[in-house]
């Protein structure tokens, strides 16, 4: 079975030590956090959306972007004015060799801290003064939350004091690893702030943690979408089983009068047997209408019932469906899409390099028909008639030369956009290998990495890459190993008057081991 992935992705911001959804209806409403032993620290109706590729989720991170509060100091225009989280959770889903299903989950969280600011440069006044501190404030707990994860003895970390620090509890001192990025100025008159920021980011470098990888957590959407997908599987079979039109058939009774017996009119004259067989077939009429309209009655119920069992059937699937998009079905290999992004980007700039070679031999024939045309020399029986052949040669040399620019003109922006596309993938294939790099370096060690380049190889008829004796592994070879028995010491019979040799050379080959029965490699 395929592995399941989902990836769900969250922006918030922490404005004035409030915490505010970047993508939610209200992006100025304030909400709570909240922390719970099974899943730890969480934002309380933060809305999270699931995204299928990239270009989704640039998308939501460029709506996110557009509801940050930023504002104008006197060292920068647009100057953040809050601290901002853009977390990507990811969930794998895979059965495992008891036949269940086990989950996997990770979390990258992209922080943007705004930076620490001084009134007396930025001049700050009033609402910005007040952003500044908080700003402040907030990276001033950050720095103490380091500094006693750095000494190793304090036995109080003070997450809670600030919103940044208990968002970015497990960021810090949890199962996570951590990257980052300090940005400095060249400016000596910033020099007082740029030997603080190298020094922040000295201690933070200081840092370790443990990590492991996070198996069966208790907030995984991908096995709450699991179960509600097979539970409206489930009701999709108990519905499609309960739905079967039922025919109700309305029978009549045949009227005759000879079924009109009875001993009692045997007594009575013509007249009143006619008077009452007349009062009998009108009852049994009645009698017949009113159960045919009873029928038809329950047949419209039982049509009805059907009908709405029907739609609810179709809401089922259209809400299994609906399930079923938010869960990628994975199993692509990140090398070999890098490979064939790599062969796709040398392709591209061989056809560049084509182009070129052909705009320059064009260039070329331009320049030897116009220098043939220029120098053809032509006799004159006049001063006048040199002088108009003079003016039409102008004239033609004028309008090559403009035919010229023009298609010159046009293969340079032919080329610019050629240029401006070939740029943009390559910049879209360096953010995809970046990415596979750092999965690669965040789950891989570096030993384990060299290893498997080691035992890798190509198997071209799959069509996939494979680690050699992968069979031989202690995960495959287990289940066929003999179960253990305890050891118990025998005493080796004496065989010596058994098995006799006839000459020293042949029995020392016979006590030899035997060679092995593996190829060698």
């Amino acid at each position: 079975m395929a592995q399941l992935f989902l990836v769900c992705v969250t922006y918030l911001e922490i404005y004035n030590e409030e915490v505010r959804d970047l993508l939610g209806n209200n992006p100025h409403q304030s909400l709570e956090v909240k922390e719970r032993p099974d899943i730890g620290v969480f934002v309380k109706d933060l809305t999270g959306y699931v995204v299928h590729n990239a270009d989704e989720l640039e998308k939501i991170m460029a709506v996110g972007n557009k509801n940050r509060h930023i504002g104008a100091t006197a060292m920068n225009i647009e100057s953040s004015r809050s601290h901002a989280i853009f977390s990507i959770t990811v969930e794998n889903s895979k059965r495992g060799s008891d036949g269940k299903m086990h989950v996997k989950m990770g979390k990258l969280h992209l922080v943007d801290l705004a930076g620490s600011e001084r009134q007396s440069k930025t001049q700050a006044t009033g609402t910005r003064l007040k952003e500044a501190t908080k700003i402040n404030q907030s990276l001033s707990v950050l720095g103490n939350v380091i500094s006693a994860l750095v000494d190793g003895k304090s036995t109080h970390i003070p997450y809670r004091n600030s919103k940044l620090t208990r968002l970015l509890q497990d960021s810090l001192g949890g199962n996570s690893k951590t990257v980052m990025i300090a940005t400095v100025g060249p400016a000596d008159s910033n020099y007082v702030e740029t030997i603080s920021t190298l020094r922040y980011a000295n201690r933070a470098k200081n840092i370790e943690n443990k990590t492991h990888i996070n198996s069966e957590p208790g907030d995984a959407l991908l096995t709450r979408f699991q179960q509600e997908i097979d539970q409206l599987k489930k009701q999709l079979e108990e519905n499609s089983n309960e739905i079967e039109e039922e025919e109700v058939e309305i029978s009549e009774e045949e009227l005759s009068e000879d079924t009109l017996t009875d001993p009692e009119l045997d007594v009575l004259d013509p007249e009143e047997k006619k008077i009452r067989r007349k009062m009998r077939r009108e009852e049994k009429e009645k009698i017949s209408r009113e159960k045919a309209h009873l029928a038809r009655k329950v047949l419209e119920e039982k049509k009805a019932e059907l009908q709405r069992t029907k739609k609810q059937q179709e809401e089922l699937k259209e809400k299994l469906q609906r399930l079923e998009s938010k869960v990628l079905v994975g199993g692509e290999n990140l090398l070999d899409k890098a490979d064939a992004q790599r062969r796709l980007l040398e392709q591209a700039a061989g056809e560049l390099e084509l182009r070129k070679l052909n705009e320059l031999r064009l260039q070329e024939d331009l320049q030897k028909k116009e220098a043939e045309r220029l120098d053809l020399e032509e006799r004159y029986s006049s001063l006048q008639e040199e002088n108009a052949a003079k003016t039409r040669k102008l004239k033609r040399a004028v309008q090559l030369l403009n035919s010229a620019k023009a298609e010159l003109a046009d293969q340079q922006r032919e080329q610019q956009r050629e240029m401006e596309g070939i740029l943009d993938g390559v910049r879209a294939l360096r953010r995809e290998l970046q990415l596979a790099d750092l999965v690669l370096d965040a789950y891989i060690p570096k030993e384990y990495q060299a290893l498997i380049e080691q035992y890798v190889h190509w198997n071209e008829q799959l069509g996939e890459w494979q680690v050699k004796c992968v069979a031989y592994t202690g995960n495959n070879m287990a289940p066929r190993l003999p179960p253990h028995r305890p050891h118990t010491h025998t005493e080796a019979p004496d065989l010596s008057e058994r098995y006799l040799s006839y000459s020293s050379a042949r029995s020392a080959s016979r006590l030899a081991r035997p060679p092995s029965a593996r190829p060698a490699r």
